[in-house]
């Protein structure tokens, strides 16, 4: 087993930008503008760079029409719907269980600011 192979992807796919990127193509194709519109927060350059890993790890395929203006598309592959479902349950846990996380940081928070004053 490649650990250092093991740790690029598991960054590749967890970052959240991933997370939202995959999670938003589940649908089918949707168009650079469309995505950038669809996750709050990102910026395109992230955007940019993000789809790029994706498509070069085989997860995400661009495909550009010869339109003019020029139309681009993305979605995901076999292997990028393989990872959709892990996906889709880490973004569901995550919001199923957002309260008690909040209640646990602010526990925390408020230990750490009491100990330091």
């Amino acid at each position: 087993m490649d650990a250092d192979f093991i740790r690029e992807i598991l960054d590749l796919v967890g970052d959240k930008w991933s997370v939202l990127i995959i999670g938003t193509l589940s649908d089918g194709p949707v168009r650079y503008s469309e995505l950038a519109d669809a996750i709050p927060g990102i910026s395109q350059r992230m955007l940019t760079l993000t789809l790029k890993q994706l498509t070069r790890s085989g997860l995400v395929a661009r495909t550009a029409y010869a339109e003019v203006p020029p139309r681009v598309e993305y979605s995901l592959t076999g292997l990028g719907t393989s990872l959709l479902s892990t996906v889709l349950d880490l973004a569901a846990w995550s919001a199923d269980r957002h309260t008690e996380i909040r209640g646990h940081q602010r526990a925390y928070d408020a230990r750490t600011a009491a100990d330091a004053g």
